[in-house]
């Protein structure tokens, strides 16, 4: 078994050091489609990245269709999980959380998986619910919400789901108002579709179910009225609105650097868009912004942000390349300024 300093299940019961702004702290994000790690040291802005890690490891496919984590699938998440259990081993950690989304929660072996892999790596990740998926996301993106905000909208396209969290301002911390979570991710589309999202129907259909998913959660929380109102920010964070971004901006290559906070006009993503439709699987493995390995699950989050923008039309995009990873980081960072408490939100 790998071993390093601070083992996930202690992270929370560790005590207060006496130096709350030095020293290293880790985050672990085991989803359906990614694996990644940040580790990171606190500073006055939060916090400043020391190491990451991130690979594709489409841990949730074939879930759909046998309700089960496949044999390849999780050997590809333990041999990342393992180059994850490698850097952590480098460093003396003050704190460490490691969570599991949507493929450990559905899946019928998801325990018995997480259980090998706290055998062979020595990381134990929690599985989360929705709701805190949202208020970690919401952690990590609240610095790009600013004052004249009313309320917001913050969306996170994932492997296997769809979180949207409506946040209210006032003036004041965020507050989360409501969120919800529909079992439809790009892994799960890519796979149930196949090539109909490259088709107009098919991408079409894709969107209006997409819609008629969220309409309801719209209709509690009035966000229709309130966007014809004024004050809410659009903020979305996953692969399809970084690639959406990328395009916008005619990358060369992807830099986080460049992207994260970027406010895009939605036109702009819109012909953004329309102009990754026209390239077709081959176009799009050759696009700087996006590759093989992602070819096949951009059109199915396009077809999720198009059911977005369909149902909430906001004029302005806010681009997030961050998410779960550095609400956790925040989490860690703030329990030992004694700024917040470290404890699950559901």
């Amino acid at each position: 078994m790998a071993a390093f300093p601070l083992r996930p299940q202690a992270a929370e019961s560790k005590g207060r050091a006496a130096q709350a702004d030095s020293g290293f702290y880790a985050a672990l994000d085991l989803g359906t489609n990614n694996c990644r790690l940040l580790v990171g040291t606190p500073s006055p802005q939060g916090f400043r990245v020391v190491d990451s890690f991130s690979r594709i490891v489409r841990l949730g496919e074939g879930l759909t269709a046998t309700g089960r984590l496949s044999q390849p699938a999780m050997d590809r998440a333990m041999s990342a999980l393992s180059a994850c259990a490698d850097k952590l081993g480098r460093r003396p950690l003050r704190g460490f959380a490691a969570v599991a989304t949507e493929a450990c929660r559905r899946a019928a072996n998801g325990s018995e998986f997480l259980a090998r892999v706290n055998r062979e790596t020595g990381i134990s990740p929690r599985v989360i619910c929705a709701r805190e998926e949202a208020q970690l996301a919401l952690a990590s993106c609240s610095p790009l919400l600013q004052p004249h905000d009313r309320r917001a909208i913050l969306f996170d396209i994932g492997g296997g789901s769809t979180e949207i969290a409506w946040v209210r301002l006032n003036g004041g911390a965020p507050e989360l108002a409501g969120t919800i979570s529909i079992p439809v991710g790009v892994v799960t589309l890519a796979e149930r579709e196949g090539d109909s999202c490259f088709t107009r129907e098919g991408f079409e259909a894709v969107r209006d179910e997409v819609a008629e998913k969220l309409a309801a959660f719209d209709a509690v929380h009035c966000i229709g009225q309130e966007i014809r109102q004024g004050g809410v920010r659009l903020i979305g964070t996953s692969g399809t609105v970084t690639t959406l971004a990328g395009t916008v901006m005619d990358l060369p290559r992807y830099r986080r650097q460049w992207v994260d906070g970027v406010c895009l006009d939605a036109a702009e993503a819109d012909e953004a868009l329309e102009t990754l439709f026209r390239m077709g699987r081959q176009g799009l493995a050759a696009h700087p912004c996006v590759g093989p390995d992602r070819a096949d699950f951009v059109l199915p989050g396009c077809a999720v942000y198009a059911a977005i923008r369909q149902l909430w039309p906001v004029s302005r995009l806010t681009v997030a390349d961050r998410g779960l990873r550095e609400g956790m980081l925040m989490r860690l960072i703030q329990g030992d300024r004694g700024r917040a408490p470290r404890r699950p939100w559901c």
